[in-house]
C-alpha cells in the first residue's frame, strides 16, 4: 500500500543560516499533516534555534552532534537514515550543498546524508551572490545528477539587506513539494514498461568513439515517474553518469547494436516501449584494433555504415505493444516527427528542438511537442523533465485504456 504523508517518516535537515526560523514553521506544518518528523541539525544550526525547540515541536529527540548527544554510541544517525522515507534539507546553505555534493561528513547532518538511501529534497537559502556563484551552481548540478530534487529559493529581501534570489522558499511551497512525494497516483500499477535512455558509443579504435551529448535525463525521468506510479520498469541505458532510479531494473550497454539486442530480448515482457535513447545512426564500418595515428596534416576518411534502426525492428515484429518514440530535431520539427511516427508505426512521438538554447540535451528542463497516431499535435511549454515525463505517462495511460 502506498504511503501517505500522514504515515510518512521524514527527516528534516536544518543547516546554519538566518532562515532556520522558517524551518520551525516547516516542522510545524509537517507535524500538522501527521508526519513523523525527526530533526537533524548541522554543527552551527543550533546557534540560531536551539535543538529543544525542534524537539518540543516534533516530539522526537534531535540529532545535532556526532559525539555529544545522548545516543551517539547507538549510531542514531544510521537508525534515522534507515527508517526514513524522505530527507528534506531546509534551509540548505551554500556550505551544506558543498558538503552534500562532495561527500563530506563532518557534522550530524552531512553525516546522515551520506548514510541516507531514499529521496532527498533540498531547499537552498543564501545571499544572492552566493546563489549565483559558479561553485554553488556546480554543486547543485552534481546533486541534481544524483536525483536530488530542489525547491528553488525565491526572489525577495535577503538578510544582508539586498533584494535578489536566495530567499528560502515559503514553508507552504516546501510542504506542497513534500506532499507530492507521498500523494502520488498509483494509476500505472502492474503495467510493464521498457524504457531506453542515454546515448550510444560507436568505437573507432581502442580509445575513440562516436557519440552525442545526450545525458539520459529524459528517459531516467520517465522511468522514475513510471515506477513511482506503480509500473514495473526495465530501463535500458547507454553510458551516463546518472544514478538508476530506486526499484527500476536497469540494463546497461554501450553500442547501438547492444541496445537493439536488449530491446528485442525484453520486448515480449513489456506492455509499453518508450524509446527515449539517442541512438547513433551510424557506426564505423571497421573497428581499428590499434589507435589511429595522426599522419602530419593528412586528413582522415572514415567509412560509415547505418546502425540497426531499433524502432523499425520493433515495427517488423508487429508485437502489439504501445510504442513511444522520440525525435530530436534541429529543423522542421513537426514535419520530421510526423514522418517518423508513420514510418515506424508509433502510437506517440515526442519531438524537441535540439537547436533551442537551454533545453534538450544535458538540461533538466525541456520544451516538447507530443503527437499521437491520429496526428493530434500538443505543444508542451518549458517544464522540468520530470513533469514532462508525467504528462507523457498520462497520454500513455489514456491510450492503454482506449487503444483505438
Amino acid at each position: 500500500m502506498r504511503k501517505t504523508i500522514k504515515n510518512a517518516k521524514i527527516v528534516l535537515g536544518v543547516s546554519a543560516g538566518i532562515a532556520v526560523y522558517k524551518a520551525v514553521e516547516i516542522l510545524r506544518l509537517l507535524v500538522k499533516e501527521g508526519a513523523d518528523v525527526r530533526v537533524v541539525m548541522s554543527a552551527n544550526a543550533s546557534k540560531f534555534v536551539t535543538p529543544l525547540t525542534f524537539e518540543a515541536l516534533s516530539g522526537n529527540p534531535v540529532y545535532h552532534s556526532l559525539f555529544d548527544s545522548h545516543n551517539s554510541a547507538q549510531m542514531e544517525h544510521i537508525r534515522v537514515a534507515e527508517n526514513a522515507d524522505l530527507l528534506v534539507v531546509a534551509p540548505a546553505t551554500a556550505s551544506m550543498l558543498g558538503k552534500m555534493a562532495h561527500g563530506l561528513a563532518d557534522d550530524a547532518l552531512s553525516n546522515l546524508h551520506l548514510a541516507f538511501k531514499g529521496s532527498v529534497l533540498v531547499a537552498p537559502a543564501m545571499n544572492d551572490g552566493m546563489w549565483e556563484h559558479p561553485a554553488v551552481k556546480k554543486n547543485i548540478d552534481i546533486l541534481r545528477s544524483r536525483g536530488v530534487d530542489f525547491v528553488d529559493p525565491a526572489f525577495g529581501e535577503l538578510a544582508c539587506g539586498v533584494t535578489g534570489p536566495g530567499r528560502l522558499a515559503e514553508p507552504s511551497a516546501i510542504l506542497d513539494k513534500v506532499r507530492s512525494y507521498f500523494n502520488q497516483r498509483d494509476d500505472l500499477n502492474g503495467i510493464r514498461f521498457l524504457i531506453t535512455a542515454g546515448p550510444t558509443h560507436e568505437p573507432l579504435d581502442p580509445v575513440r568513439y562516436l557519440s552525442n551529448p545526450s545525458s539520459g535525463k529524459m528517459g531516467y525521468a520517465v522511468a522514475e515517474q513510471a515506477k513511482a506510479r506503480g509500473a514495473k520498469v526495465v530501463l535500458i541505458s547507454g553510458p551516463t553518469y546518472l544514478k538508476a532510479p530506486p526499484g527500476v531494473d536497469i540494463k546497461t550497454c554501450k553500442r547501438a547494436d547492444e541496445m537493439n539486442v536488449l530491446v528485442q530480448e525484453h520486448l515480449d515482457h513489456c506492455d509499453v516501449l518508450v524509446m527515449s535513447a539517442a541512438v547513433g545512426d551510424f557506426a564505423p564500418q571497421t573497428l581499428e584494433k590499434e589507435k589511429i595515428k595522426k599522419q602530419g596534416d593528412a586528413g582522415l576518411v572514415l567509412k560509415m555504415v547505418p546502425t540497426k534502426d531499433i524502432l523499425l525492428e520493433v515495427a517488423k515484429r508487429n508485437s502489439g505493444k504501445l510504442v513511444v518514440g522520440f525525435a530530436a530535431e534541429s529543423q522542421n520539427i513537426v514535419e520530421s516527427a510526423l514522418e517518423k511516427l508513420k514510418k515506424k508505426n508509433l502510437d506517440l512521438i515526442v519531438a524537441n528542438d535540439i537547436s533551442a538554447p537551454g533545453i534538450g540535451f544535458q538540461s533538466d528542463s525541456n520544451q516538447v511537442t507530443i503527437i499521437d497516431r491520429e496526428e493530434k499535435i500538443e505543444n508542451i511549454p518549458l517544464k522540468p523533465k520530470r513533469e514532462i515525463a508525467d504528462l507523457l505517462l498520462d497520454r500513455i495511460l489514456v491510450r492503454l485504456k482506449n487503444p483505438k
